[in-house]
């Protein structure tokens, strides 16, 4: 896309909406039967006979390219879906030509819209100046290619956008090589299928050394990379290993920001913590996890962990490759999960987010739902959302974040708080210190040169002052 100061690139948007049919057809796609997906393409589902009045979808996808009653998820309709990917579009610094959407009973295998779409679609990209042409929709390598051929500009599908997206965002070493991994991985597949003449898999004479072909060359070198990135990557884990370790013999228990991209993860965490993480508009302004300690209101400390955004299809590639900085969500003892209030498409973003949180295996972790931007909704709307057990906020304003503090002093379930009876002497000035600092003072007399205290505060502080107990603790619970 458009970069160093030159005019964004222009970019035609071609959405796919597959219509409800009255009953599946028995041959869908060759190899699928019923199912109404392109045989190379998985993020499209079949479509559920006998509900003709039922909104069109688009999204919701399982990796098999099939759906059932335990996977179904909430979806987009395929205006909302291109709603959505103009976003994408111009977080990757791009500007909408022209937007096309194609209507079809099930997908064409060769240009997944159809060739009397194509035509269409060249049309718009000439009369435009377009400089791509962008799907809202997974291309197999065979309908690439195709699509290349018909097109008078370049082609990208969903993935290649956001992982485009990923790339310009990406700061530090971590995510820059997470990044290039994801793309080489999507890319290796799509050096294949280009014809005998660049094919030489089968063995034979002249097929190896000097006389393999361009398409062989460049297939060893990015496996090459990929495996020097992945040794990089596994580096980066045992590093991030041991810090871990480090904090654990410490222990500070770490809260996890999560939610779907753009939903204002950013912008709550600066508010929560004081720090100057990047804020923006665009999907996926954060790609590096951040760490900050912050204070609660029992005088606990924790960590608090800023992660990636999710989004609805998001590539396989790059949950794998972000493998690494979602340990910090693996690891966290409590997870913020961070709505956009006035999202229309709350429900949906909802589900996705909780469809990767289920492949983190974390969905047992207890969970504060909070939803956020509520300066941008309306007094109604906002009393309609009160007495649901959700945390309103606006991290814009700092509206409720003490809320959520006291959420997350409720949700913790170690170091947890218990109260306690000290009595210290007046020249143990660091004890007093300590105590001061990290727990709440109740009362406080004066004994000769003994200082009584009744206190509550984390009982690993309580157990590192054991020797100065008056009495033995009462627990809060009691």
């Amino acid at each position: 896309m458009g970069a160093n100061g030159a005019r964004p690139e222009r970019a035609v948007l071609v959405g796919v909406d597959l219509e409800t049919r009255s009953r599946r057809s028995p041959s869908a796609v060759a190899g699928e039967p019923g199912e109404e997906v392109c045989a190379e393409s998985d993020s499209f589902t079949s479509r559920k006979a006998g509900k003709p009045d039922a909104p069109r979808r688009a999204g919701g996808v399982r990796r098999d390219g099939g759906r059932d009653a335990r996977t179904a998820l909430p979806d987009l309709t395929a205006e909302e879906s291109l709603g959505e990917f103009r976003e994408l579009v111009w977080s990757a610094g791009g500007e909408v030509a022209a937007e096309l959407m194609q209507h079809r009973a099930k997908l064409d295998p060769a240009t997944l819209v159809g060739s009397g779409k194509v035509e269409e679609i060249s049309g718009v990209a000439a009369s435009t100046e377009a400089d791509l042409v962008l799907f809202d929709h997974d291309l197999s390598p065979t309908q690439l290619r195709n699509l290349e051929a018909a097109l008078p500009c370049r082609v990208l599908d969903r993935t290649q956008l956001i992982l485009d997206i990923f790339a310009r965002h990406a700061r530090t070493r971590e995510g820059q090589l997470q990044v290039e991994l994801a793309q080489l991985e999507y890319l290796m597949p799509r050096l294949t299928g280009r014809g005998k003449a660049m094919s030489q898999l089968g063995g034979g004479i002249g097929t190896r050394g000097p006389g393999e072909t361009q398409l062989e060359t460049d297939r060893r070198r990015i496996q090459r990379r990929i495996d020097h990135l992945k040794q990089e990557l596994d580096a980066v884990r045992r590093v991030r290993r041991q810090q871990r370790q480090r904090r654990e013999a410490v222990p500070v228990p770490t809260v996890a920001l999560v939610g779907y991209t753009n939903a204002g993860k950013s912008t709550l965490f600066n508010a929560l913590t004081g720090a100057q993480v990047l804020e923006s508009a665009k999907m996926f302004a954060t790609l590096d996890p951040k760490l900050r300690a912050i204070e609660l209101p029992s005088r606990r400390k924790v960590l608090l962990s800023d992660t990636v955004g999710f989004i609805r299809n998001l590539p396989h590639t790059l949950v794998t490759s972000f493998r690494a900085t979602l340990e910090e969500v693996q690891q966290a003892e409590v997870l913020l999960h961070v709505r956009d209030a006035s999202s229309a498409c709350g429900p949906e973003q909802r589900a996705q987010v909780e469809k990767v949180l289920g492949e983190l295996e974390v969905l047992d972790k207890p969970r504060i739902e909070v939803l956020n931007k509520i300066d941008l909704l309306e007094q109604h709307e906002r009393q309609g959302l009160e007495g649901r057990g959700e945390v309103l906020v606006s991290a814009l304003t700092g509206e409720g974040t003490g809320t959520i503090l006291e959420a997350i002093d409720k949700a913790l379930t170690s170091d947890r708080v218990i109260e306690a009876e000290f009595r210290v002497p007046q020249r143990e000035g660091a004890v007093l210190a300590a105590i001061e600092s990290g727990m709440i003072v109740r009362s406080r007399e004066y004994e000769g040169n003994l200082v009584h205290l009744r206190v509550t505060g984390p009982a690993s502080l309580v157990g590192r002052l054991r020797g100065y107990r008056a009495n033995r603790r009462i627990s809060l619970d009691e």
